[in-house]
């Protein structure tokens, strides 16, 4: 059957319009326009060494531990939760400036920030194990429970093999379609990431399985201004105890640490 050339351009319009349809689904599907947006209610406001430069936080059953950065004052310990006391501590030599950390495996991986080192430890007698090959920077990093997940402050994270710090895969970050540069300390939190970005007040809610930023929690004014001092750095660090489901957030050099509830902004 031979078509008009006025049924063509109709035919062609239609299709077209199809076309667009299924791209806008595709496109909204992928990114969605609109993450939910939460703030923070304090529930509990507890110590926190002010000269604990944080990189990373974590529960691992149902104890703190925190990494610490700087030369010269990078460190790794296991904290009291309730007076903020270091229970015992590891010291790195002046040259590695910690970063983020994580268990897998009763085995805690601390990452170094420029010197291409993952140092491996027993995490119940904190003995050295050995070192793993950092192929980036080292800025924060999780486990899903089986691989580990890190941050370089760019906008990627990288899933990598436990064992050998191989890269398995990687998860563009992209909140409203647009990359998100500076992920840093990382939390893995029923089946979503959760990232702190560097020098922000806001920490991203992040789907592993497509890098879609799902929400976004403003923890503006978290730290009260009269605690705030010349010292007093970004705010850094998220805990979750799957024991008691409770959320911990404090920063660099923050006087203190909060036990919070998210609350979806009205």
């Amino acid at each position: 059957m031979i078509m008009s050339e006025t049924l063509k351009y109709m035919f062609k319009g239609v299709m077209l319009a199809v076309g667009v349809i299924l791209l806008s689904g595709l496109v909204n599907c992928t990114y969605p326009q609109n993450p939910v947006s939460y703030t923070f209610k304090v529930v509990e406001t507890l110590p926190h060494d002010r000269n604990a430069y944080t990189q990373g936080l974590f529960f691992h059953n149902g104890v703190l531990y925190e990494s610490c950065g700087q030369y010269g004052q990078s460190h790794f310990k296991k904290c009291e939760l309730a007076t903020g006391k270091a229970l015992r501590r590891l010291d790195f030599d002046p040259q590695y400036f910690a970063e983020g950390a994580c268990v897998l495996n009763n085995m805690l991986y601390i990452l170094t920030w420029q010197e291409h080192k993952c140092f491996v430890y027993d995490i119940n007698t904190l003995k050295y194990l050995g070192q793993l090959p950092l192929f980036t920077e080292g800025w924060g990093l999780t486990t899903n429970g089986k691989e580990l997940i890190m941050s370089d402050g760019s906008s990627t994270l990288y899933f990598l093999d436990p064992l050998t710090f191989t890269v398995k895969s990687k998860l563009n970050v992209k909140l409203r379609g647009k990359q998100m540069h500076y992920l840093n300390e990382l939390e893995y939190i029923n089946g979503e990431i959760w990232a702190n970005v560097y020098g922000s007040d806001i920490i991203l809610i992040i789907d592993p399985t497509n890098g879609v930023v799902k929400g976004v929690v403003d923890c503006k004014n978290l730290l009260p201004r009269s605690l705030v001092t010349s010292t007093t750095d970004v705010l850094n660090g998220i805990a979750y105890n799957p024991a008691t489901k409770s959320l911990y957030l404090t920063g660099k050099n923050w006087p203190k640490m909060y036990k919070v509830e998210i609350v979806k902004k009205k």
